[in-house]
């Protein structure tokens, strides 16, 4: 198989849209591989993953799901049969029976952590100094100011809902442990790696490297489409 046969679908996470992967959309492009972003609407866990369904059903051929933070919720549990392999960046991946909450208030929580608080409508944003402090700590302002101002608030319901059995249990999945995250314990990242045995790439980066590193994010990617067109 081509790798330029293989397609790339990338799910953001909370606070971000689909502009977030923009910079590995483009390396992708560079390399001849396709890759779409999917638009989730962050109002339950059930919600994201139809709207991802939704648009795997556009796309013909075998996919690279990737999703960073609390999309590896989302990715985990969509059950197209077009995906081939699943790639977690610094992501959540919960167990059958368990929460997205459950798995990221695991471990230890960084002082740099923001405190999170639903609002009067059950959405949870992230405060503007908390971009810096936490979600992307290496990224420029200019980057900054632009994560700000498009994030998206992440419902309630999102991290309340118990998954089915995860894709992972079935499918080959690698995962970049962002051994510099501030709002996802590096150790829990590390046990949900383990757990799902994923090829495992650990680097010293924060919680967003698909901003702050984005070569680094692409070349996880690319080793997973390789992996499929291998076959």
């Amino acid at each position: 198989m081509n790798p330029g046969n293989v397609n790339v679908v990338l799910a953001h996470g909370a606070w971000a849209d689909g502009s977030s992967w923009s910079k590995v959309i483009d390396q992708l492009s560079a390399q001849g591989i396709r890759a779409i972003a999917a638009p989730l609407p962050l109002t339950s866990l059930a919600d994201d993953v139809a709207a991802l369904e939704q648009t795997l059903e556009r796309i013909d051929g075998p996919v690279v799901l990737a999703g960073h933070a609390y999309a590896g919720a989302v990715i985990g549990a969509a059950r197209s049969d077009a995906i081939e392999a699943l790639v977690f960046i610094a992501a959540l991946a919960p167990d059958e029976g368990e929460t997205v909450g459950d798995v990221f208030y695991r471990g230890e929580q960084h002082s740099q952590a923001p405190k999170l608080a639903p609002d009067r409508h059950g959405r949870i944003w992230l405060a503007e100094p908390d971009f810096a402090a936490a979600f992307a700590q290496d990224a420029t302002p200019q980057e900054l100011a632009v994560l700000a101002a498009v994030q998206r608030p992440i419902s309630v319901a999102c991290i309340g809902e118990a998954v089915g059995r995860p894709g992972w249990r079935d499918t080959p999945s690698w995962y970049l442990i962002a051994e510099q995250d501030r709002m996802i314990d590096p150790n829990t990242q590390h046990f949900m790696a383990d757990r799902m045995n994923a090829h495992l790439h650990s680097h010293q980066v924060d919680h967003t490297p698909l901003v702050t590193a984005p070569q680094i994010v692409t070349n996880v990617i690319v080793d997973a489409v390789h992996a499929i067109s291998a076959r």
